[in-house]
């Protein structure tokens, strides 16, 4: 075989540099243009703005459609809406895959699948972070014409549930994310969705109106309010597309490349001294005012180290990553300004959902608890909470992660026994906790249990009310937390100002377990 010419190579060179060309112009300036009057950035701008600079390698650039003379020779190539590579987040590698719309709004059914499925398998092979920036219009009927058949749906070579308990999964929806697009951002361990700017659904206004006859916009049918709010599809909201980059490379710190690896450490941040003092007057000792959890938290882990999860959703427990002394940990807490604090259905579900996170891939969980029980009433009842109780309940059980509760005021009922595992997978999941001397725990509260038992008793006294708070004070007397220590219930009573302390001492040890725990577990993300 003769060696090609110096002019074949060239043209082949030419063609390559062609094409390439192409790929960058994505679906040309007057759709950029659009994209960019619409006040929204194109797919590599976005890249751009995400990774680290000069970081991103691309691949499948040549992936599309070309067009060709009669005598086959190239004329001009219309790229693949996907754009996919390896890039740098803040240092750390990641595998990046992000729809382009200004190609065909980013549909789902004019792409090059493969393109998209290989850049979750790489992720999956090479156990490195997967970043999903979803902008797609969805599937396309048209598609059919262009091929002339259709296909059943799914992917067979997407790794989509395997990935969830192998490497961080993250979902920034940018647009109008329905069908696959939706399932892109949601089917993550964290995502991120745009105030007022994007929207996630199964199928659009259009599909709506269609198939049952309703009328309704896209954010009414999918904007932020319905799923970080209310559904809880979504975990967190960002006013621009820079701030949810933002949020991404900062829950991504906290998490490490695979769960064959731990999380990354970094310096430690103590508290101000003056914060740390604090705490002892932390909890009012009046038991029906409320407090700021998170300013208590605030003073326990490193400075401005506190990531929130999902803070708009199920309201009454806090779930945040969080460094202590650099090493990072889970973090829960219960919201007293919120329900009271209650177990509601979708505390619930938060709580299955981050404790299933901190346990695929090996962070301590510390929880701060003041829980008055699962959530009652009629709604509570519709809700399913129970059910969903439950469900949050398996997951503490099952977890294999080291845990830690410090009991800071109430602890009753179901709600109160989730404070941590009881029981855990063969025997071997040990809860570790302490306790304020605010704290007080049982199968219902003192108030409640008094009024209930203690009815006619209150109603025929000359004076009521002396006779409920006589008969509450006895009982709170019965339930003070060191005659639970008496019979080594909890392990310690502390001061609220030895909490670091104590933290301390224990993490050493849980890191220890968790670097010996690495790798797969049986169960994943449910």
């Amino acid at each position: 075989m003769s060696e090609p010419t110096k002019d074949a190579q060239d043209d082949r060179y030419a063609e390559l540099a062609a094409r390439r060309a192409s790929a960058l112009q994505m679906g040309g300036d007057e759709a950029i243009l659009k994209n960019r009057e619409r006040g929204r950035l194109n797919v590599r701008e976005r890249i751009g703005r995400l990774a680290d600079p000069g970081s991103f390698r691309e691949m499948g650039a040549l992936a599309g459609k070309g067009r060709y003379d009669r005598e086959g020779r190239f004329e001009s190539f219309t790229p693949s809406n996907a754009v996919i590579g390896s890039a740098r987040l803040d240092g750390r590698r990641a595998v990046l895959s992000a729809d382009d719309f200004t190609i065909r709004g980013g549909s789902s059914e004019s792409t090059v699948s493969d393109k998209w499925v290989y850049a979750e398998r790489y992720a999956h092979e090479m156990q490195i972070p997967l970043v999903r920036l979803v902008d797609t219009a969805g599937g396309s009927v048209k598609l059919l014409e262009q091929q002339q058949s259709t296909k059943i749906p799914g992917y067979s070579a997407w790794p989509s549930i395997s990935l969830l308990s192998r490497v961080p999964v993250v979902g920034v929806a940018l647009g109008a994310c329905a069908g696959l697009g939706a399932i892109k951002v949601a089917a993550s361990h964290f995502s991120v969705m745009l105030r007022g700017a994007s929207q996630v659904f199964a199928g659009g206004p259009p599909v709506v109106k269609q198939g049952i006859g309703v009328d309704i916009d896209k954010e009414a049918l999918g904007g932020w309010e319905v799923h970080a709010r209310q559904s809880g599809v979504v975990n967190n909201v960002a006013d621009t597309e820079d701030d949810a980059f933002a949020q991404v490379r900062a829950f991504l710190s906290y998490l490490p490349s695979s769960v064959f690896e731990t999380p990354p450490s970094a310096e430690p941040r103590p508290p101000a001294p003056g914060q740390v003092a604090w705490l002892d007057q932390a909890v009012p000792e009046d038991r029906r005012r409320i407090y700021d959890p998170r300013k208590i938290l605030r003073a326990v882990f490193d400075e401005d180290s506190l990531f929130e999860i999902s803070p708009l959703f199920g309201g009454s427990t806090i779930a945040m990553l969080a460094r202590f002394e650099g090493q990072v940990v889970g973090v829960l807490a219960n919201d007293p300004r919120v329900m009271g604090g209650a177990l509601t259905s979708a505390a619930a579900r938060k709580t299955e959902r981050f404790v299933d996170l901190c346990d695929t891939f090996h962070i301590p969980i510390v929880n701060f608890v003041d829980q008055p029980g699962v959530m009652f009433g009629l709604e509570a009842e519709r809700a399913g909470t129970m059910r969903d109780a439950i469900r949050a309940i398996a997951a503490i059980e099952q977890a294999r992660v080291p845990w830690f509760s410090v009991m800071i005021r109430r602890a009753f009922g179901v709600g109160g026994g989730m404070h941590g595992p009881k029981h855990g997978p063969e025997g071997r999941s040990l809860n570790h906790r302490v306790a304020w001397p605010t704290a007080r725990w049982g199968s219902i509260p003192i108030e409640g249990g008094v009024a209930a038992a203690y009815r006619r008793d209150i109603e025929a006294s000359a004076d009521p009310k002396a006779r409920r708070d006589e008969l509450e004070a006895y009982y709170h007397r019965l339930s003070s937390p060191f005659r639970t220590a008496e019979r080594f219930g909890i392990v310690d009573i502390i001061r609220p100002a030895e909490t670091r302390d104590a933290i301390r001492d224990w993490l050493v040890d849980a890191a220890q377990l968790c670097a010996r725990q690495t790798g797969t577990k049986q169960r994943g993300l449910r």
